[in-house]
């Protein structure tokens, strides 16, 4: 066998030495190294993957129950408003994404940050003399998960802290802490109808901290903050200097003796990235459009943010264009009765779901004031055979076929959400349900101590 070493004088792609085995006299030689043992196989998770962790998907997973089979299943647990198909969306949405998509003029790559025109659509939208938006201002996103990534990728790196209610979205925590950014919950207070405890809250924020996320209105809780309760929140961001993440995706879902309020337009000097997107108010989840709206009214975000977020939005080049070419006619030609007609739906649905639960010893849900969802208490000390939410959700499944999120997937134990997009019908039916699983296990003050005592 003849063999030849190469050398490559060069730069660039090349490397310096190329070891190079030849084809002669009828042999065949691979192509590699001519000592040495075939390298092994070492495929392995990335650390991130590994640090990735949705505790709404380990906890609803390990719940390993069937449902009464005497009874049909009812679903209160997933945040969907399509599911049951009795909020579908508005004709005029519809038929703007198909004029869009017979046009054939959407059907190709659009710069990352979204379209100009859909951006400035975005920003017509939403601007306001209080919160000033163009389109340098949009950027748009693969819905509101993904703005919301986006935002955390630029205001905070690995080692740094970012503060999240508690109860909250699990989805802040699962993205934070893949991305090596630790996690501090401050305590939202379900007698001041979930309110931030800003006393806790300022008490967490140190020199790591990135950012504070303030939810409003909230998933789990179905609350709507106040304006001056906003205020305070911007006072404590202003006397610590820490930027805002507002998950806004609930905007302007709030019922007709509320008043929505998003915090941008209460802040002077406090920057601020909003995120949205046309998941719920539009009823579109899985249309993937969302946004992050960049609130800098003393410039302190400058252009590092807006630059790091436009690095940021090239890493998957953009949401659907078919979706953004019809955005402008969706936000701007939907008619006020849609969003009407969808709000009077989930504050009828809140009503009698809150109603109805109040009435069953054990239990004290919080009534909810906008978004999808209300939380209920469980006066665990009344359900001694039951350890925690879980177990007692896990039993209303099997005993009663209603599924209801208990709260720890919402780091808030002994709650449950409920979410109030079925059905009336359904509604009623669950409640009746669930009111004959409590008075089968609800023990009063003397069954619960003697209960103990066999313990």
């Amino acid at each position: 066998m003849d063999s030849y070493l190469i050398q490559v004088n060069g730069c660039g792609d090349h490397a310096p030495l190329l070891d190079v085995h030849l084809k002669t006299n009828g042999n065949s030689m691979p192509l590699g190294k001519v000592k040495g043992q075939k390298p092994r196989w070492a495929v392995r998770a990335s650390e991130m993957s590994k640090k990735t962790f949705n505790p709404v998907r380990a906890i609803v997973d390990s719940m390993k129950v069937e449902p009464n089979p005497k009874k049909a299943m009812i679903s209160l647990s997933l945040g969907d408003p399509t599911v049951f198909g009795n909020l579908p969306t508005n004709d005029e949405v519809t038929r703007a994404v198909k004029e869009v998509l017979d046009s054939g003029r959407y059907n190709g790559y659009a710069p990352s940050v979204g379209y100009q025109s859909c951006r400035e659509a975005v920003a017509a939208y939403y601007n306001c003399p209080e919160a000033p938006l163009e389109a340098q201002d949009v950027i748009l996103t693969s819905g509101c998960s993904q703005a919301i990534e986006l935002a955390l990728a630029v205001l905070a790196n690995p080692g740094q802290n970012i503060l999240v209610p508690r109860p909250g979205f699990s989805l802040y925590k699962t993205l934070a802490l893949s991305m090596g950014i630790e996690v501090k919950l401050y305590n939202l207070l379900p007698e001041k109808s979930w309110e931030i405890d800003l006393k806790h809250l300022e008490s967490l924020v140190d020199e790591k901290t990135a950012c504070l996320i303030v939810n409003n209105p909230s998933n789990p809780c179905g609350s709507v903050f106040s304006k001056s309760h906003l205020q305070k929140i911007l006072a404590v961001a202003s006397r610590q200097c820490v930027p805002i993440l507002a998950d806004e995706i609930y905007g302007d879902m709030v019922f007709a003796d509320c008043k929505y309020e998003p915090i941008a337009t209460l802040s002077t000097n406090v920057p601020i990235l909003s995120c949205g997107g046309l998941a719920k108010r539009w009823l579109v989840p899985g249309w993937r459009m969302g946004w992050i709206l960049i609130h800098d009214r003393r410039d302190i975000f400058g252009n590092e943010i807006r630059d790091g977020l436009l690095r940021l939005s090239q890493r998957i080049l953009g949401p659907c264009t078919i979706v953004q070419g019809a955005l402008e006619r969706i936000l701007h030609r939907t008619p006020p009765e849609f969003y009407h007609n969808t709000l009077s739906i989930l504050k009828s649905n809140a009503d009698l779901c809150y109603a109805a639960l109040s009435a069953i010893p054990g239990l004290q849900p919080v009534r909810p004031a906008g978004a999808m969802y209300l939380m209920v208490e469980i006066e665990m000390e009344h359900f001694p055979e039951f350890e925690n939410d879980v177990e007692f959700t896990e039993r209303l499944i099997s005993e009663q076929s209603v599924f209801c999120l208990p709260a720890t997937c919402f780091e808030y134990p002994n709650f449950f959400r409920v979410v109030i997009t079925v059905p009336e019908e359904m509604i009623l039916e669950a409640c009746s349900r669930i009111q004959e699983f409590c008075e089968m296990h609800y023990q009063g003050a003397e069954g619960a101590q003697d209960l103990e005592c066999d313990k």
